[in-house]
């Protein structure tokens, strides 16, 4: 097997555990990549209500590089307000490209700056991380890169240096990158047990995820890995459409740049088809309802790792509380540090490449800041405990 057909070539495991954390991740190649991207003071954004766009921005560095690159081969990770995406060598020039064009297009639609650079993992590996990939299949065709190693952190850390950065970075291009099938047509969807909570989790040492998730789970009374049935959110009473699409203006103006009013009202048209197919239940084109609302359901990533566990989930106040208590003697004993933000609604920003073969993912985040403002928290805490921030802190 090449070194570019590393990903496509791993097994896909059917469920999220993380009980064989030496045996199910297996080191990338030396000459892949890690391409990461971030939106600056991403806080002042949120406090202005636009977390929306920073999640757009977040979900079009993904939808860029997959529209160019094929994407069994790419590991990839949604945070947010960025992203991260591990590829091989070869295909380094056109996924920088990719991003290039995305950091120019935030800049001109939303006004928002948008960070990216290109890390060797060599480099990676002599700042003492190592970036190891497991593939979680969410439906046949559709997967999640589970990321550990500390890998993903110093790449992270590097981006937020202005010195480290510099030979990294990412800046500068001419062509606008390629966004179909990115769209935001869901409204938020509301907590149906009183709260939306985001939140990370990184155990000190990643041996000791597996005691820890034990400990959660006796405090939730359902296992956020496992249990698939209490941690979905895209299903349901939750799934709300309204016409026009609330999130349709913003789609069409990252979908079509200067050609955003001719993208806007063939989503508009879309809409229209979808919403009778939908109620109907009448197929359209390649859309199936039932066919496709079961993947949609499958098909987001409200759990993943990334070097911390991250999580979003609908809790009742007793379970955010129990919550809350585990996560902080885990953090009082030393075992783990955690990150927390609660909303009353989640977001759901989606990137359909092809319905017809199930080849599509929903990013699903906390709404008001959500894994954003739960890294913050993140910081705060470790920064109260101990003056600094430890070198394995997710930043926001």
């Amino acid at each position: 097997m090449s070194a570019e057909d590393f990903y496509s070539g791993l097994p896909s495991c059917q469920n999220f555990n993380t009980d064989n954390l030496d045996g199910d991740f297996r080191p990338v190649p030396e000459d892949w990549v890690v391409i990461a991207a971030d939106i600056v003071r991403s806080r002042d954004a949120i406090e202005e209500g636009r977390y929306k766009q920073v999640n757009m921005v977040g979900a079009a560095v993904i939808a860029a590089v997959l529209n160019v690159l094929d994407r069994d081969h790419i590991p990839f990770v949604f945070g947010g307000d960025g992203a991260v995406l591990v590829v091989p060598e070869c295909q380094v020039a056109a996924a920088a490209e990719a991003v290039a064009g995305v950091v120019a297009l935030s800049r001109d639609v939303v006004g928002l700056e948008l960070r990216a650079a290109a890390i060797p993992v060599t480099d990676i590996r002599q700042h003492g991380g190592d970036i190891r990939v497991r593939k979680y299949r969410l439906s046949p065709g559709n997967h999640l890169a589970m990321i550990i190693g500390d890998g993903l952190l110093i790449a992270d850390r590097i981006l937020k240096d202005p010195v480290a950065v510099k030979p990294y970075t990412l800046d500068k291009t001419s062509s606008e990158p390629v966004l179909d099938g990115l769209s935001c047509r869901w409204e938020p969807l509301p907590a149906q047990n009183g709260h939306i909570v985001s939140v990370i989790i990184k155990p000190v040492h990643d041996e000791a995820l597996p005691g820890i998730l034990e400990q959660v789970t006796a405090q939730l009374g359902f296992n956020p890995l496992t249990d698939d049935e209490a941690v979905r959110l895209a299903e349901g009473k939750r799934l709300r459409l309204r016409f026009p699409p609330s999130g349709l203006k913003l789609e069409a103006r990252f979908g079509a740049g200067r050609r955003w009013l001719k993208g806007y009202l063939i989503g508009l048209i879309e809409s229209v088809l979808f919403l009778y197919s939908y109620y109907t239940g009448w197929r359209v084109g390649p859309l199936e309802p039932a066919k496709y609302m079961k993947e949609l359901s499958l098909n987001t990533d409200h759990r993943k790792l990334g070097d911390s566990l991250q999580l979003v989930l609908d809790l009742s106040p007793q379970q955010l509380s129990g919550l809350k208590a585990q996560l902080q003697e885990l953090s009082d004993k030393g075992q783990a540090a955690y990150g927390l933000h609660v909303s009353d609604t989640a977001l759901m920003t989606c990137f359909l490449q092809d319905m017809a073969s199930n080849q599509h993912i929903h990013f699903v985040d906390g709404a008001d800041g959500g894994l954003a403002m739960a890294a913050t928290d993140f910081k705060a805490r470790i920064s109260a405990l101990s003056g600094e921030t430890p070198d394995y802190a997710p930043t926001a």
